[in-house]
């Protein structure tokens, strides 16, 4: 048996407030797709979102379907986010915020 199929819908739409996720007009919203694992339903996102940049009221969003269908099954949660890249080569070593003095 293969993996574990983890369907994710993305979907967005413009809302009423940059302060919650209440859309303007729920019969305009924009599904983008429903995608078979959390990556490429985050690549699915990140395009609709940088596709609206210029409308800060529109949100998209993605939605684990899978855990709507089974709340009792526990998924281990995979990191998806880039690495910071490394810092470059003579650049002072950063102090963690714990050691640095505050004014």
């Amino acid at each position: 048996m293969g993996e574990r199929q983890l369907l994710h819908l993305v979907f967005g739409g413009e809302l009423k407030s940059l302060k919650g996720t209440e859309f303007k007009d729920p019969a305009k919203l924009h599904v983008v797709g429903v995608y078979p694992s959390y990556a490429s339903a985050h690549e699915a996102w990140q395009g609709a979102a940088r596709a609206t940049v210029d409308n800060a009221h529109m949100r998209y969003f993605i939605v684990h379907i899978h855990r709507l269908l089974d709340p009792s099954v526990e998924v281990k949660a995979v990191k998806t986010r880039a690495k910071k890249p490394a810092a470059k080569a003579g650049a002072p070593a950063r102090k963690p915020a714990a050691k640095r003095a505050r004014k």
